[in-house]
């Protein structure tokens, strides 16, 4: 791909991991990036972490020459941080992303062409990513409206750098989001819990931690390289009248699948 400019509106705990993480990849240098917010600190830690990095103070002059610009700000003031740029904005030549959960295709569309129903259709997308982005390892959503073949797989591109991207339809997006954004927590949540249940057999806290994290890792690495279901995997550990089985039955005696199953319907 050709150099581009990229301006990232809210450098938090997402925008600012999505700078971080494109100055460690291939497709951006870093002068290239320009990152804004209301506050100091996040600009402060992002000169920290490269001073090459872009930052401005609530100042949006960047996003006239941006080639893409992220909306990562909460999600109730992405329409004020859109009624801001608009004027900025050339929609003819930039891409439009925002990660805000829950702020659709269609409000984007309608808070952009408020002033100017005749103005040409944006390119948009909407992203879901989640906290493993500051790692480079999340799982990335994308759905898009009014872009063109070359321009998703600019998209694809930039945020495979920071783990990998699954391209879906915006009505797969909420369920996908209960799975991906949400589902990480949840995960955390078991290896909590099982770090406890280590401690009480005698472990310490961070040799139970390393212990349920690397088989975490090595588990979702063996279903990614086989692809295969995951009861076919269980099957292979689980000895008739062994220590698994009774432990999967007790898990499941305490409501285990239909506790995820619940949390995951409720993520919605």
């Amino acid at each position: 791909m050709t150099r581009m400019k990229l301006t990232i509106i809210g450098g938090g705990n997402m925008g600012g991991a999505i700078a971080r993480g494109l100055v460690q990849g291939t497709i951006f240098q870093a002068s290239d990036i320009t990152v804004v917010d209301v506050s100091d600190a996040p600009l402060k830690a992002l000169r920290d972490f490269n001073p090459a990095i872009r930052v401005a103070s609530s100042d949006y002059n960047s996003v006239a020459t941006a080639d893409i610009v992220i909306f990562a700000v909460k999600p109730w003031l992405v329409q004020r941080v859109v009624e801001t740029i608009r004027p900025h904005l050339n929609y003819a030549n930039q891409i439009i992303v925002s990660i805000a959960a829950g702020v659709t295709i269609d409000n984007l569309n309608a808070w952009l062409l408020q002033e100017n129903k005749e103005l040409s259709l944006p390119c948009l997308f909407r992203l879901i990513p989640n906290t493993a982005i500051a790692v480079r390892q999340s799982i990335t959503l994308i759905s898009t409206r009014n872009a063109t073949s070359k321009q998703r797989d600019c998209l694809v591109n930039i945020f495979d750098e920071l783990g990998s991207t699954v391209i879906v339809d915006e009505s797969k997006l909420v369920a996908g989001t209960a799975l991906t954004s949400c589902g990480i927590a949840y995960l955390f949540r078991y290896v909590r819990a099982a770090m406890l249940a280590g401690v009480e057999m005698g472990l310490y806290p961070k040799e139970a931690q390393n212990m349920v994290v690397k088989t975490m890792l090595g588990a979702a690495s063996l279903l990614d390289d086989t692809q295969q279901n995951p009861e076919i995997e269980i099957d292979k550990v689980t000895t008739p009248g062994g220590i698994t089985i009774q432990g999967l039955n007790t898990l499941e005696a305490n409501g285990f699948s239909d506790a995820i199953i619940k949390a995951m319907k409720a993520s919605r």
